[in-house]
């Protein structure tokens, strides 16, 4: 009796650490998976931030340079992962930021979702004909360049965002702003359209109301501005005068929209230039041209609202210092007077250079 006793102990104490060892190697297995889990959704798995561009067509074998890029810490593990998400099949189209707090799974799903980052989009203040804001946005955007210009000339489609295409350059206002690579025509458009009525606040519109000028005029004139001068000081004098030429029913003989004319091909506006049949011809026909002639600036728009007219100018001309700065003047006399020393000392400075290069 006691060896059967001793003999279903020993079983029972057989079957017990076969039980334990078997719940130790699930236990153990568990952990495994569970420290796979957590490794390829938690644990951050790259070294370095990169950026990756996704162009329409593109597999994954395509792309599969930059995104080592970003230094995955486990090769192996991120194309595990890129295999079990699917990533080849769903990879989306866009521009992407793998940073070194991402894991492998959240990288793959943001290639499948097409959780973009967006791209810092440089509008400068030299763009003034359309194919110039055409091909700075297509340069930094995945729209192409021919599909914007057919958009900045289409009346139906920029109604929508009232404006014309006449006066389409006044959405495009120069800063940098954050859009997404993949945005389409109408993207851009209503995402500048929200940019234009963010800046006419309560107090800007007040502004222009007591100028007498609706919101485009103000763009409109700030464009002739911005054309006139780069020296922002005086931008303030330069809308003063055109608001007082303006106001006097005197036309405003601006260059630049002559230049304007000539898609700004011009070296000089000359006499016969002047001569040219436009509504942006502003030394033939009175008041504001249809519309901007570049895409001005905020600085330049907020000087409009701000212009000085007190002193009563009406001419300004270059000064003969040449240091980007000009000489104001209420009368023409005055004004005559500005031209002809700028004009001598123009003379001077050539005649200088002409004896400098025979010496």
């Amino acid at each position: 009796m006691k060896k059967r006793r001793t003999g279903k102990k020993t079983r029972r104490i057989r079957n017990i650490r076969l039980a334990l060892t078997v719940l130790m190697a699930l236990a153990i297995g568990a952990g495994l998976l569970g420290y796979q889990w957590f490794r390829v959704n938690r644990i951050p798995g790259f070294t370095r931030e990169a950026e990756v561009f996704v162009y329409p067509g593109e597999t994954l074998p395509d792309i599969h340079d930059r995104i080592l890029a970003a230094g995955p810490k486990s090769e192996k593990a991120l194309d595990a992962v890129f295999e079990d998400k699917k990533v080849e099949k769903y990879l989306t189209p866009g521009h992407y930021t793998i940073k070194p707090s991402y894991s492998y799974v959240f990288v793959a799903r943001m290639f499948n979702n097409g959780w973009q980052s967006p791209v810092r989009v440089s509008l400068n203040g030299a763009l003034r004909l359309k194919e110039e804001i055409a091909s700075c946005l297509a340069s930094q955007l995945l729209v192409p360049q021919q599909e914007l210009l057919d958009a900045l000339e289409d009346k139906a489609l920029l109604s929508k965002y009232g404006v014309t295409p006449e006066t389409v350059s006044a959405l495009f206002m120069p800063d940098t702003y954050e859009m997404w690579w993949t945005s389409g025509v109408q993207d851009i458009l209503a995402h500048q359209k929200r940019i234009y009525d963010q800046f006419w606040t309560e107090e800007r519109s007040a502004k222009a109301a007591s100028q007498g000028l609706t919101r485009m005029q103000v763009s409109t004139l700030a464009s002739i501005v911005n054309s006139e001068s780069n020296y922002q000081p005086e931008f303030p004098l330069i809308a003063g005068v055109y608001l007082n030429r303006l106001r006097s029913g005197e036309k405003l003989q601006a260059c630049p929209t002559v230049a304007f004319c000539y898609d700004f091909k011009l070296n000089r506006v000359l006499d016969r230039h002047l001569r040219i049949d436009s509504p942006y011809n502003t030394y033939r026909y009175p008041g504001l041209p249809p519309g901007p002639i570049c895409c001005p600036t905020k600085e330049a728009m907020d000087a409009v609202l701000d212009a000085d007219t007190s002193k009563g100018y009406k001419f300004f001309c270059a000064s003969p210092e040449f240091n980007g700065t000009h000489r104001f003047a209420v009368t023409y006399r005055q004004h005559m007077a500005n031209s002809r020393e700028y004009s001598a000392e123009l003379d001077r400075r050539h005649q200088e250079k002409l004896n400098g290069e025979h010496s």
